[in-house]
């Protein structure tokens, strides 16, 4: 029961991974990009940015996820959709494919609704338990 739970979840989530990410994967363009840290106007903090070029124009896109940090001047790649290249998104698994908060409402998605399957078939009423004892398979022609 468990693997079979555990395979319907991830066929689930991936499914939902693959056709939720913004810039949409099939239709976004990925692209080399640079990472250089700007200080933030309302802040005063230096935060990582990443800067790409869609052949006509420079745009630049936050990169600041949590559990991960850049220093300046690393490569790495961008993803955009041509018609807004400034909502690019850098793409890698950690930031774009998974972010921290979907991360922990999946886990408590699958915990809550693991607890409430239990719940529910844990106690059987007595009447419920006679019923799965005396039931008996009627019987069947071989051929049908």
């Amino acid at each position: 029961m468990y693997k079979g739970l555990f395979i319907l979840y991830l066929v689930c989530f991936g499914t939902y991974l693959l056709f939720t990410r913004q810039p949409d994967y099939f239709d976004g363009e990925k692209v080399p990009a640079t990472i250089f840290m700007v200080k933030d106007s309302a802040t005063s903090k230096l935060i990582s940015v990443a800067t790409f070029s869609n052949g006509y124009q420079n745009f630049s896109v936050k990169a600041d996820y949590y559990l991960r940090s850049w220093k300046s001047g690393e490569k790495t790649e961008v993803i955009y959709e041509t018609e807004h290249p400034e909502k690019g998104a850098i793409y890698s698994f950690w930031g774009y494919w998974i972010g921290l908060g979907e991360l922990i409402a999946s886990i408590v998605f699958i915990v809550v609704s693991y607890q409430i399957a239990v719940s529910i078939t844990k106690n059987p009423t007595p009447e419920a338990l006679i019923e799965q004892l005396d039931y008996k398979e009627p019987n069947k022609p071989r051929y049908d």
